[in-house]
């Protein structure tokens, strides 16, 4: 039997790193983050038979919440660009690379509806199957699938309109774009 921090230490990196693509805001994240763990430990957690898909559910309704709540996300990255512009010390050249790639691909994402960014995020962050999709997020699996390519296609589109072309995609950042756009985006 795990304890709460066990817990903790186990799952804060996915769910963070979730919140993060969801909101597109670091302390935003943070706190969804807090708010996910408190909900967790104030429940009968050690009764639930599948935890990592539970959390991630939790995870991503706290996400949905905040963004009903909040200003629409579009305006908010464009009111805090400045934060985007991290002025850290200069790290190994590979880092900086990893760093820059994956807040383009949060900029991508934060292009698709929220709901079909949660589906992707689910499937390609956190190789969920769509029938676990299906489960976490309360929607009929035909829904999972719809949201699923639907977000492809757009992806695709954002991609195009980005000027990166089909043929970029084969080599060093396939695998990259894979684990935040989908394996295939055709």
């Amino acid at each position: 039997m795990q304890s709460n921090r066990e817990l903790f230490e186990a799952y804060n990196k996915a769910v963070y790193r979730t919140c993060y693509y969801m909101v597109h805001d670091a302390a935003d994240a943070e706190d969804l983050c807090q708010e996910v763990f408190i909900t967790v430990f104030r429940s009968q957690w050690q009764d639930v038979e599948y935890i990592r898909a539970w959390i991630m559910k939790i995870t991503v309704n706290a996400c949905l919440n905040h963004l009903k709540r909040s200003r629409s996300l579009q305006q908010k990255v464009a009111e805090n660009l400045h934060l985007w512009n991290g002025n850290s010390e200069t790290p190994v050249e590979r880092l900086i690379e990893q760093k820059e790639t994956a807040l383009e691909w949060a900029v991508y994402m934060s292009k698709l509806p929220a709901k079909i960014r949660a589906v992707l995020t689910l499937r390609y962050m956190h190789d969920f199957s769509l029938a676990e999709i299906s489960e976490a997020l309360s929607i009929p699996l035909g829904t999972a699938k719809s949201r699923q390519h639907k977000g492809l296609k757009m992806m695709r589109r954002i991609l195009l309109e980005a000027g990166i072309q089909d043929e970029e995609w084969k080599g060093e950042h396939y695998e990259e774009a894979g684990k935040y756009a989908g394996a295939s985006i055709k």
